[in-house]
């Protein structure tokens, strides 16, 4: 089974993760994609980042109508701070069946040579890279490589940080959130 790896910190999840992980999971060769809940990491300062088990109860909430979308809280249990080596190494010895690939934005790509052993990462794992806004075409060094797969998936411009400001602000976001998740924060009076 190939499972596609989706980090963040879905803080909140939208529906912009959404739509790209669904992309990917019908129009790539991704068996699954796993949302993978990245901690909070305790050097960084708290900000407006929510619990860790909050945010991965989104994640779940976004997730539970989809077979092929599913929560991962693989990172809570490994030393922090983690490298995405670290988080593979593991899940590859976990489940020796399974071939596990990055999902990531193109904006990524540019930095991915700053990544703690990334050859490694390539030698082992595919890229799945998805278009984000930019001023034109990014080139990396990596725009040729044979396992770095661009996919078309749809450019999202929402971010989880226009959401938090607004429901700060008061402001309906209602419609930029999986039902279930937005039912959730209203409840639980996040963000505000």
């Amino acid at each position: 089974m190939k499972v596609g790896l989706y980090f963040g910190s879905f803080n909140p999840i939208h529906i912009g993760h959404l739509v790209i992980a669904n992309h990917m999971a019908e129009y790539s060769d991704l068996d699954q994609i796993w949302f993978v809940v990245t901690p909070h990491n305790p050097f960084k300062k708290k900000s407006s980042l929510l619990e860790d088990y909050q945010r991965l109860e989104m994640v779940y909430r976004a997730t539970k109508d989809y077979d092929t979308l599913q929560p991962s809280a693989i990172e809570f249990k490994l030393p922090q701070p983690n490298y995405t080596i670290n988080t593979l190494t593991y899940l590859q010895e976990k489940h020796p069946d399974y071939a596990f690939s990055l999902i990531m934005g193109e904006d990524n790509l540019k930095s991915f040579h700053k990544w703690k052993n990334y050859e490694l990462i390539l030698q082992n794992h595919e890229l799945y890279v998805y278009p984000r806004l930019s001023e034109g075409k990014i080139n990396t060094p990596f725009d040729a490589h044979k396992k770095i797969h661009h996919v078309d998936a749809p450019i999202m411009q929402l971010s989880s940080t226009f959401i938090r400001k607004a429901i700060k602000e008061g402001k309906n976001i209602k419609p930029m959130l999986p039902e279930y998740v937005w039912e959730y924060l209203d409840e639980m009076n996040f963000y505000k």
